[in-house]
């Protein structure tokens, strides 16, 4: 009898590491918080070590005709350094494994590597290590980042309560759209090589998608203002589906208002160009790497003066579902069309 195959593709990215994860019961009283966060929590008897790792690869991750190897450098370390915002931590080291083809020259590898000395520059940590190898398909990048957190303070996704405030730093879909405009331009390229990319209008938001920045700084704000956020995630796959996985590991609902969603004006003017709706790059885009978080209803009034966290909505019963109020007062329920590494193309 022939065996039965199941496609990856029929569950998804987060279907596939909850299957990888029943089976994974931590043994070892360290280990604090193992899969299902946006890094694990080991207890080292005072200081938690929270340890996060990712994989960039080329061709499902990243383009080549585009992004300088220097900017490729620079974003494999923030997105990481992201997670561990994500979970309240101070970043502190990092390994890096790369694995190239020989169509890879040493002076392209030092390209590379510029871009991970400024980004280790700039969140003050230290590349302690890593692994080279040969690769078959192009170029791999993989990312280990360590960080440390006190007990107290880390943060997860699975703390929000009822009536907690829905925060978000920064701006939405910027990264997005840049990409889209990135893509266009590599078009006419290829139909036209003596044509120049008309970029100088783009400037922010193809910034935001070749060269991100992890939100650290908001670590040392909220510790300054003694806040502790009830929850939180960075946002990787787009708003709608980082709010349904803070919905699903507390175990509640949550409320959002468009005409509360931060977009930058560069943005929404090239979205429109673009025949694009802003608030579907804003809940769908992806890879903003800003940080989404709940906070008390008396830690509201300490963070309503900062001038980059926006409140977007309030946390509600589950039974109530994950709803957005759109500019027109209507209720629409909110789903992730983030992406999805294993869907068919």
């Amino acid at each position: 009898m022939e065996k039965k195959r199941t496609e990856i593709s029929t569950l998804g990215e987060f279907g596939l590491i909850n299957r990888i994860a029943k089976d994974f019961v931590p043994l070892n009283t360290e280990t604090k918080l193992g899969i299902g966060d946006d890094a694990a929590v080991i207890d080292n008897g005072g200081l938690q070590t929270v340890i996060t790792s990712d994989m960039l690869l080329e061709g499902i991750h990243f383009d080549l005709a585009f992004m300088p190897l220097q900017h490729l450098g620079y974003k494999a370390v923030a997105v990481n350094i992201s997670d561990l915002a994500a979970m309240n931590a101070i970043p502190k080291q990092i390994t890096v494994n790369i694995g190239l083809s020989n169509r890879f020259s040493v002076e392209a590898i030092d390209e590379f590597y510029k871009g991970v000395k400024a980004a280790c520059d700039n969140y003050k940590i230290d590349l302690i290590g890593g692994d080279t190898t040969s690769s078959a398909s192009g170029f791999v990048i993989s990312v280990t980042a360590i960080g440390v957190v006190s007990e107290d303070r880390v943060v997860k996704r699975s703390g929000a309560k009822v009536k907690d405030v829905i925060c978000v730093t920064g701006d939405l879909g910027a990264a997005y759209i840049g990409l889209q405009v990135l893509e266009r331009e590599k078009q006419v390229y290829l139909a036209n090589p003596d044509m120049q990319p008309q970029l100088d209008k783009y400037d922010y938001i193809v910034q935001r998608q070749l060269k991100p920045e992890a939100r650290t700084e908001m670590v040392y704000e909220l510790a300054e203002m003694k806040v502790v956020p009830t929850s939180m995630i960075d946002i990787s796959d787009g708003l709608a589906s980082e709010l349904l996985h803070l919905s699903s590991n507390s175990g509640v609902g949550m409320k959002i208002y468009e005409d509360k969603l931060p977009i930058d004006k560069q943005t929404y003017d090239t979205a429109f160009e673009l025949h694009i709706d802003a608030t579907t790059a804003a809940l769908n885009g992806g890879e903003d790497y800003e940080l989404l978080f709940t906070v008390s209803m008396d830690d509201m009034e300490k963070l309503k003066k900062h001038p980059d966290i926006h409140f977007i909505g309030y946390v509600q019963e589950l039974s109530k579902g994950n709803i957005m109020v759109t500019k027109g007062e209507n209720e629409v329920q909110i789903t992730a069309q983030g992406w999805n590494h294993f869907a068919r193309k």
